[in-house]
């Protein structure tokens, strides 16, 4: 028994955002039906690098669900995604606001149909606002969004974060969402729809850089790798290469302080305090960098982890993957598809003692299911 058991989702969605967000529920139990057009409408799906003609940027956000194909403007099609939605609990989309309305396929139409369907449409700007009707790509949105002016170091240019950040932000958003809804329809029998915009999820992402702006008008920097607020808080180089540091307490100071024998600066007018730390920060960076080099990365750690400090390695995704760490949390998994053989992925984070998430399909090739789940709709 899985918690979203009997829960029907028909996914009208491409890329990564909304996609992601259905594979979560899809772990969880939930059936996803991917529904496409027959001449294909995912570009991810021609994304490299590929495995055995796959691409394994659509892998990542697709399996454990099914797809068939539908050209909606074809009324006999249509007609058989209307038939679908009877008996969906969910159908989602991030088309550009109004063209699902242009399709006679809003949530004022398929409710009509069927009065506790739940439709979520994920698109860039949300379905108000003069930037409804326009497309917008997880690097538009950082850069829109401030994200990308804090992100980077202070002398070069702005930099967006390395992953899709804003549409796996959304993916979760998906999630929260229409669990939220399916819950609310528990309690009161009936559907409703969801707006969900990518601006909107980074802009509520700011977390600290937009609760100081909002409240003190204090503009964040871009600092590299350092905190806007707490010092020391940023990757020194070791003997051997890059390790973190993240010192975010006054306990943790002192700690620190003891862990390097410079027990002199707890009472340190420059640095007895965070507030002072940051103000005088670039003076303390370089007495830190000076004796951090003394010693290799496995040698800080080790003091580290014994002074309660938090660090950690600056990884390659190699050696990501590779650290003790991953390993022991069986975080890769495989999974067989009968085309293009045995792909592994990340598995679900959630570790829940009886959530019995499971791992039964490779991402579904374009139209794999059509003749099989037509059939049985049919009947």
């Amino acid at each position: 028994m899985r918690p979203l058991d009997n829960v029907k989702i028909l996914d009208l969605s491409r890329v990564y955002a909304a996609p992601a967000g259905t594979m979560i529920l899809a772990d969880l139990g939930a059936e996803v039906i991917r529904v496409e057009h027959p001449a294909g409408s995912d570009s991810m799906r021609g994304w490299g690098p590929f495995i055995n003609g796959e691409s394994t940027y659509y892998i990542c956000a697709n399996r454990n669900k099914k797809s068939i194909t539908l050209n909606l403007k074809d009324q006999t099609d249509k007609e058989v995604l209307l038939d679908l939605v009877k008996e969906a609990d969910v159908i989602i989309d991030n088309f550009k606001a109004g063209d699902m309305k242009k399709m006679g396929l809003d949530y004022e139409q398929l409710k009509q149909i069927n009065p506790r369907i739940i439709q979520c449409s994920v698109t860039g700007f949300g379905q108000t606002g003069p930037l409804a009707a326009e497309p917008g790509f997880d690097p538009v949105i950082q850069a829109m969004s401030g994200l990308m002016d804090v992100t980077g170091h202070p002398d070069g240019e702005e930099t967006k974060v390395g992953v899709p950040i804003a549409d796996i932000l959304t993916s979760h958003y998906v999630v929260i969402g229409i669990l939220s809804a399916l819950r609310m329809r528990d309690m009161t029998g009936k559907g409703q729809f969801i707006d969900l915009a990518l601006l909107d999820v980074q802009m509520s992402s700011l977390a600290n850089v937009a609760s100081a702006y909002l409240n003190t008008g204090f503009k964040s920097n871009r600092l590299g790798n350092q905190h806007n607020n707490v010092a020391p808080y940023q990757v020194f180089e070791c003997s051997d290469g890059p390790l973190m540091f993240c010192v975010g307490t006054e306990d943790q100071f002192k700690k620190f302080c003891q862990m390097i024998n410079r027990e002199g600066w707890v009472t340190d007018e420059r640095f007895k305090t965070n507030s002072l730390r940051k103000q005088n920060e670039d003076v303390l960076a370089a007495y830190i960098s000076d004796i951090t080099k003394t010693k290799t990365r496995d040698e800080w750690l080790e003091l580290l982890q014994q002074y309660k400090i938090p660090g950690g390695r600056v990884n390659t995704i190699e050696e990501a993957f590779q650290q003790p760490q991953v390993v022991a949390r069986n975080l890769v998994g495989e999974i067989e598809h009968p085309s293009y053989g045995t792909v592994k992925f990340v598995k679900n984070p959630l570790q829940h003692s009886e959530l019995n998430i499971s791992y039964e399909y490779g991402a579904p090739q374009l139209g794999e299911h059509t003749d099989d789940l037509l059939k049985i709709n049919k009947n």
